[in-house]
């Protein structure tokens, strides 16, 4: 994609071997100020997603050459760049592996257009930085060594960056701002997505068990998000 194409419209890569599809998604998604790149096969399109900066990738779960979910294993290795996956698969445990390699949410291969549209929306959601519509600059969020910046969407641990998916940045966002006080998995659900998304009972455990890994936290004795069997999830009010 030249820089030419990418001044016209939001970049999004779709990866499917149904060329059809991929078109169908093109003709829906680009009049409505995106552009559309197709990849049929598996390892050409985890190259594209690595090579080259997306505002979101679409991901069939089933694709010749390599499957969706080694695309992902690729794909967040090194970037966190919003996925959505496509999945015919009604199993809740397939869709579980998605989530723990990374997957942003899902969408059924018999998605309405205005559902892709919600859905790729909200896994793209950025906070408007430097006050526009009026909205004043959001305050950065400090839980001990811990530093968020909601307006540019960053993570800081002491002095490491962390490497976060939009779900993990918003989820962590909702822990910090109620740092000290429990978050229930229906209202986390209610801050990180739009209230109209299809969710199901264990993402908020997946993507939870992901920020663990990544801040570097034990689920037994935990210095940032505790477990309250029963209640939520909290964000401590003792880091130091």
């Amino acid at each position: 994609m030249t820089d030419l194409e990418r001044d016209k419209g939001l970049p999004v890569l779709v990866i499917d071997d149904d060329h059809k599809l991929c078109r169908l998604i093109a003709d829906y998604l680009e009049p409505l100020g995106y552009v559309v790149t197709a990849v049929h096969r598996g390892p050409e399109g985890a190259a594209a997603a690595v090579e080259q900066e997306w505002h979101a990738v679409i991901l069939d779960f089933m694709l010749p050459g390599m499957d969706g979910l080694e695309v992902l294993r690729r794909i967040r290795a090194a970037t966190a760049v919003p996925v959505l996956m496509f999945t015919a698969r009604g199993d809740e445990a397939d869709r579980i592996v998605g989530l723990e390699l990374g997957a942003d949410d899902y969408l059924p291969k018999t998605f309405s257009s205005r559902e892709l549209l919600a859905r790729l929306r909200a896994v793209t959601r950025r906070v408007p930085a430097g006050g526009k519509g009026g909205l004043p600059p959001m305050e950065e969020i400090v839980a001990g060594e811990l530093r968020l910046c909601p307006d540019n969407r960053t993570a800081v641990l002491g002095d490491r960056p962390l490497v976060l998916t939009p779900v993990e940045f918003d989820l962590l966002v909702s822990l910090a701002r109620a740092r000290g006080r429990v978050r229930t998995r229906d209202r986390l659900l209610e801050e990180i997505r739009d209230r109209h998304y299809e969710v199901f009972d264990r993402s908020i455990d997946v993507h939870i068990s992901a920020l663990r890994k990544k801040l570097g936290d034990d689920p037994k004795h935990p210095k940032f998000i505790r477990t309250l069997r029963g209640a939520g999830y909290m964000l401590t009010d003792s880091v130091s």
